[in-house]
């Protein structure tokens, strides 16, 4: 098969699959947790933060992994190595989850381009759904990725706030090194929330398809058809994917920072929304601070709302045996592109429900939370399955990590269900 797409010779062109996962990590539903943490407990839970990057940068590099090395993405390789009923099973609460998130993200873009402009939240939310929608359908995934690629730097949105305020670095640095637990039901069920937007389902399944993606349009073929093309593929995954991971942590970082030393030094400590958090620092931080935080809301989910919809769309048409693929055409890839339709049609009616769409950015986390827990099981099982994956399957040190990273999420989800 010859190459189609641009060799991989730069940096930047070696920053893909990982830095676009790792950017839609912080959509709006990760802002107003992190919001929401930073408002409710101040500094206390910034040690979150340090933890969770080490565990999902194992954990996502592991699924780019089983990608790379297969050729295919990660549900059908699950089905191959676990009961397929089971596996359907996971794929349809991923499902749920992303269009909860998907709803949520919408209405959270809606009222950040309300607070900005004074008016049209519902139809801000309706053309960004639909913008978005059209995109994937209409312009090929080598072209579309690079949009997505300078969607990311939107984020930087959340570094320029936290120069608007004073910071106290030394209670920083207790926060982020010096854990503070109260081992209330409160403080866990913020803890899972954390985890959850953080290590997120959708990023497994997202990441994993991409790689696939890449693989195809550059012509290169799976690692177990090409092993010698193995050490600067797995080297290049661990790359891509640290830089994507800790970006997406940094970002955290000072959401829950700004938060922390406005909202909660103010004595604010419920923020529904991300469009709360910054309405709420328009008085506190200034204009300038308020502003950046609500442009960067519409840039994120702008980003987030492709890898939601594509990740439940990939994971489906992989177990159903469509023509999956974002460079596909719509003629030759209808379900896929159907499926990525009905989580935006479905994402939109949330909008007008009866209940508050937008409270569930923060129980859609946790919700992530959980779920993850069995589907970090199954991904587990696969990359350590000899028979499946030969010589590549997964090294100690990375086993060990994504092991221990399936254990923190078991046992804060436990913890929450328990207290």
């Amino acid at each position: 098969m010859s190459k189609t797409g641009p060799p991989r010779t730069s940096w930047f062109r070696s920053l893909g699959p990982g830095l676009i996962t790792g950017a839609a990590d912080d959509d709006p539903g990760g802002i107003a947790t992190h919001s929401q943490v930073g408002a409710q407990f101040g500094l206390s839970l910034m040690w979150t933060v340090a933890l969770t990057y080490p565990l999902m940068t194992a954990i996502q590099a592991i699924c780019a992994r089983i990608g790379r090395v297969t050729g295919e993405g990660l549900a059908v390789n699950m089905a191959r190595v676990l009961p397929r009923s089971l596996v359907h099973v996971i794929v349809a609460l991923l499902f749920l989850a992303n269009t909860v998130n998907i709803g949520a993200d919408l209405a959270a873009m809606g009222a950040a381009a309300r607070l900005v402009l004074g008016w049209g939240e519902v139809a801000f939310a309706v053309a960004f759904a639909v913008g978005s929608l059209l995109l994937q359908v209409l312009m090929p995934y080598h072209r579309y990725v690079h949009i997505l690629k300078w969607l990311t730097l939107s984020l930087l949105a959340y570094v320029g706030v936290v120069f608007t305020v004073a910071i106290d670095w030394g209670a920083v640095v207790r926060g982020m090194f010096w854990p503070q637990v109260a081992f209330s039901r409160e403080t866990m069920v913020a803890i899972v929330a954390v985890f959850g937007t953080t290590i997120s389902p959708y990023m497994f399944f997202w990441q994993s398809a991409e790689e696939v993606e890449d693989e195809m349009l550059a012509g290169d073929g799976s690692l177990l058809d090409h092993p010698d093309q193995a050490p600067s593929e797995l080297d290049r995954i661990a790359w891509d994917t640290s830089i994507g991971m800790g970006f997406s942590s940094l970002i955290s970082f000072f959401i829950v920072l700004t938060t922390a030393v406005t909202l909660h030094t103010a004595g604010i400590t419920d923020i529904a929304t991300s469009a709360d958090a910054a309405q709420a620092l328009r008085p506190i931080a200034g204009e300038f601070a308020f502003l950046l935080f609500s442009l960067g809301i519409i840039g994120t989910g702008l980003l987030a709302l492709p890898v939601l919809a594509g990740s439940a769309a990939y994971a489906i048409g992989e177990l159903r045996g469509w023509r999956i693929g974002l460079e596909q055409t719509p003629q030759n890839a209808k379900a896929f592109y159907g499926v990525i339709a009905l989580a935006f049609a479905l994402g939109l009616l949330m909008l007008f429900l009866p209940f508050d769409p937008i409270k569930a950015l923060f129980w859609s986390a946790v919700l992530n939370g959980v779920i993850a827990v069995p589907l970090m099981t199954a991904t587990m099982i696969v990359v350590s399955n000899r028979k499946h994956l030969g010589s590549f399957v997964a090294p100690l040190g990375l086993k060990i990590m994504g092991w221990l990273a399936t254990a923190v999420m078991t046992s804060a989800a436990l913890a929450m269900f328990v207290l």
